[in-house]
């Protein structure tokens, strides 16, 4: 009985500890989903990592289509998005490795450049497949990891109280 309690404990430790290891993302920074954006150099300064979350947030002129592939996404083909967002403020779940493809669904805004490619790498920081340029700049414009640290300590004394209380 007190071992399947402790197994329970355990479980609900890594959770929480897999949350607090989650960045999220707001796409473009503090300019946001908008046409002004530059989503290349926005992509280029982050990490994105199984478990984390994009946060897109723009005006009601614009919405977020998940495009199927490279190629619907190099030709801006929006039509064929397999999910669309709206309401100023969504929310994506980076669930697995492998490259995710978004551009703004309003006419002509995926033409002016308001598109992204991200690149999700799994939780230990290894990549899901070869890519021709996997740099990783240090920058994390636009992300939330800049309070991850902080976030990460409080959630690590949190776990070792829960350890102390249930195993001492």
């Amino acid at each position: 009985m007190v071992t399947s309690y402790k197994l329970l404990v355990l479980v609900i430790a890594a959770v929480f500890l897999q949350q607090a290891f989650a960045t999220k993302h707001t796409v473009g920074g503090s300019q946001g989903w908008d046409e002004s954006t530059d989503f290349d150099l926005w992509s280029s300064a982050q990490t994105f990592k199984v478990g984390d979350e994009l946060e897109f947030k723009y005006s009601p002129l614009h919405n977020v289509a998940e495009l199927p592939s490279e190629s619907a996404f190099k030709q801006c083909d929006v039509s064929a998005a397999s999910n669309s967002l709206s309401g100023g403020d969504s929310k994506v779940k980076l669930t697995k490795p492998g490259t995710r493809y978004f551009a703004c669904g309003t006419s002509g805004h995926c033409e002016q450049g308001m598109k992204v490619k991200i690149t999700t790498v799994a939780a230990d920081g290894s990549p899901s497949s070869p890519t021709g340029s996997s740099t990783t700049p240090s920058a994390t414009t636009g992300s939330t990891s800049a309070a991850r640290p902080r976030h990460q300590l409080l959630s690590f004394f949190g776990l070792m109280v829960l350890v102390a209380i249930f195993f001492v």
